[in-house]
């Protein structure tokens, strides 16, 4: 085995993924491992595509959106689609990210502010059974 394939194992511990994943992958056609026998080797060019899934999963890109990117690589316009096309949907994912955390912050502070009001409320009550 050449230094660029690697097993369904080795992929699995170096891209923190099971094996089940990598089958996955392969049955939504995203990666296309060689075959050699019932052995699954993963080249470079697969090794490539993984590492962009997880990054694009780990962005909130659908897998529809991923597989939409990497098939721009193959349209032969030196990935300037490609490159375009990413581009303008992370700065979009971004954006979404952002609105996200600003409705995530508005939430937390609001139940903090609830929580504070339960605290002070059972210190309250509890107080007030120690002066009877």
């Amino acid at each position: 085995m050449t230094e660029d394939r690697k097993t369904i194992r080795q992929m699995c511990e170096e891209f923190d993924v099971t094996p089940r994943t990598l089958r996955f992958y392969e049955a939504k056609e995203l990666i296309s491992p060689l075959r050699e026998g019932q052995k699954r080797l993963y080249g470079k060019r697969s090794q490539a595509r993984l590492k962009l899934i997880l990054q694009g999963k780990r962005f909130g890109f659908s897998l529809e959106e991923i597989r939409q990117l990497l098939d721009l690589y193959y349209i032969g316009d030196q990935r300037r689609t490609q490159m375009t096309k990413t581009y303008d949907l992370a700065v979009e994912r971004l954006s979404a990210m952002k609105q996200q955390r600003a409705e995530l912050d508005t939430t937390i502070a609001e139940f903090e502010k609830q929580l504070q009001w339960g605290a002070n409320f059972i210190a309250d009550l509890t107080a007030k059974e120690a002066a009877e």
